[in-house]
């Protein structure tokens, strides 16, 4: 278990966490596990904080016994994660 520390993007309508596919595939999970309000771009997939990053967050608990760290990045501002693809 390297990392154990994710970014949890949040602008004024929403919130996602940023994971990595090889974390995701660690966990038994691929992209294709959550729903069309997370996004992609590149290597990392950014979980809708509702029931996305809930399907992550208790898939790690289940592996490792304990919860993921979350570090809050906010902005006032549209995040671009908006902007990134979400049909995968």
């Amino acid at each position: 278990m390297a990392t154990t520390t994710f970014n949890y993007y949040q602008d004024p309508g929403h919130g996602w966490i940023a994971v990595k596919i090889k974390i995701l595939e660690q966990l038994g999970l691929t992209p294709s596990d959550f729903s069309g309000y997370s996004y992609l771009k590149g290597k990392t997939i950014y979980l809708e904080e509702d029931d996305d990053a809930s399907k992550f967050v208790e898939a790690w608990i289940s592996k490792f016994g304990i919860a993921p760290k979350l570090i809050g990045k906010h902005t006032n501002n549209r995040s671009p994660i908006r902007s990134y693809p979400s049909n995968f």
